[in-house]
């Protein structure tokens, strides 16, 4: 028996990389409380593992006493003689115990301590191993799946995927391989440790410095990440050496690098953008492969925008279905971007077309209608045939004459506060 808890220590030890001391102690605190189960739970008792001859020591403590009263904590002077002939009173004498009789209770007991703390000391050795792995990429199998999270296996411990952390457009079935990046690693007694994600902006970089050399190197650089997982990213990369083309690096002979970060994210289009420090041409970089006829620049202490023209035709194109190019765009830069097409800025620049864009109710999609239709001023449209206009301007006939309507209370009110204003000169002239 006690060749074979040792044998057990040993291979335990080994098998699950614990501390044999931790186990030892597990054992020994497990005994511990078996007895007290078994024998009173006022013992004062004392366990050892004679790690040479592979048995477990256990020492009953009790105080030598004149009369005892209690039987479990005292031993009487006479019977204390008897085991130590120098015993006097007041004496804390320790008796070895037969532990020989502990019934199938107290072994259970003791089982399901010695498993908490094996579990408690397996814990303690993940955490050690993972809790400065925090942005890496690790490889895992899917186990099993609960309420839409993924547990992953990753050999010694599990892992989660959370539901928020997971791409929208991807499936996972029971068995498969896969990636994803360390983002928390707790000190959890129930949960798993680790927390997975295949959604966030480091993973993409993480990939990339799988597939591209000169990332891991620290030739090319990635500067910044935008991300709309499953979907579209934007990565911009600038590189340390002027031989090196950071575009070219990223996408690989024949795409096959680029090709290899998509294949892994299934499908997640990926645009590699050049980095420039000059804002203006970061943004037509960003933006490709729309052009740019002209960057407006606005930066102060709170906001950081540009507008951008772009050519009539490129308007769709900058701007993306439902809006995500400029979108990943602005993300990429962190700063604000307005695309305008070429005909929309210089209907800005016209004061006429401004004053259109203050009549309630009007947008600037419907004022370049209008505007391309003749009605230049908030006049032309007070006095237009609603009908024309509506067949014209390609604007349905109700919107026309709600805006038509709106147009002359405009006027109206425009016309009310120039003679409110010429009333407050002439008294301020009078004074």
């Amino acid at each position: 028996m006690a060749t074979e808890l040792k044998r057990i220590i040993d291979q335990v030890s080994k098998e699950k990389g614990l501390d044999k001391q931790i186990l030892i102690e597990a054992i020994e605190e497990a005994i511990k409380s078996a007895v007290k189960k078994r024998f009173g739970p006022k013992l004062e008792l004392e366990v050892n593992f004679n790690d040479i001859t592979g048995e477990l020591e256990v020492y009953q403590y009790r105080t030598v006493v004149e009369k005892v009263t209690d039987p479990d904590t005292e031993i009487s002077l006479e019977e204390a003689k008897e085991l130590d002939p120098e015993s006097e009173l007041g004496d804390r004498l320790g008796t070895q115990m037969d532990i020989s009789s502990l019934g199938r209770i107290a072994a259970q007991s003791a089982r399901q301590v010695i498993i908490q703390r094996m579990k408690t000391a397996e814990r303690d050795v993940i955490y050690e191993e993972f809790k400065g792995r925090e942005g890496e990429v690790v490889n895992g199998t899917v186990l099993r799946f609960e309420r839409g999270n993924v547990i992953i296996n990753l050999g010694r411990t599990e892992a989660i995927l959370p539901t928020d952390e997971q791409i929208p457009t991807e499936t996972y079935r029971r068995g498969e391989r896969l990636r994803a990046l360390i983002i928390e690693v707790k000190k959890s007694s129930r949960d798993p440790q680790i927390v997975l994600s295949r959604t966030h902006p480091d993973f993409l970089v993480k990939l990339f410095e799988l597939e591209v050399p000169e990332i891991a190197e620290g030739i090319v650089k990635i500067i910044d990440v935008a991300r709309e997982p499953g979907s579209r990213s934007k990565i911009s990369v600038s590189s340390t050496d002027a031989d090196v083309d950071p575009v070219g690096a990223c996408v690989g002979i024949r795409g096959s690098r680029v090709q290899a970060v998509v294949q892994e994210l299934r499908g997640e289009k990926i645009d590699i953008v050049p980095y420039h420090p000059d804002p203006a041409k970061y943004v037509q970089n960003a933006l490709s492969p729309a052009e740019c006829s002209k960057v407006l620049i606005y930066e102060d202490e709170n906001e950081k925008s540009l507008e951008v023209i772009v050519p009539d035709d490129q308007l769709s194109l900058a701007i993306g279905k439902q809006g995500q190019n400029v979108r990943l765009a602005a993300r990429l830069m962190k700063w604000d971007i307005d695309v305008k097409s070429e005909t929309r800025y210089a209907h800005l620049q016209d004061e006429n077309y401004r004053k259109l864009l203050e009549i309630p109710g009007m947008t600037e999609n419907i004022a370049d209608k209008i505007f391309d239709a003749g009605v230049t001023t908030p006049n032309d449209l007070a006095e237009a045939d609603p009908i024309k206009l509506s067949n014209d301007a390609k604007v349905s006939q109700t919107i026309i004459k709600e805006l038509i309507d709106a147009a002359k209370n405009y006027i109206e009110e425009q016309g009310q506060k120039d003679k409110e204003f010429k009333q407050d000169d002439n008294q301020t002239d009078n004074r």
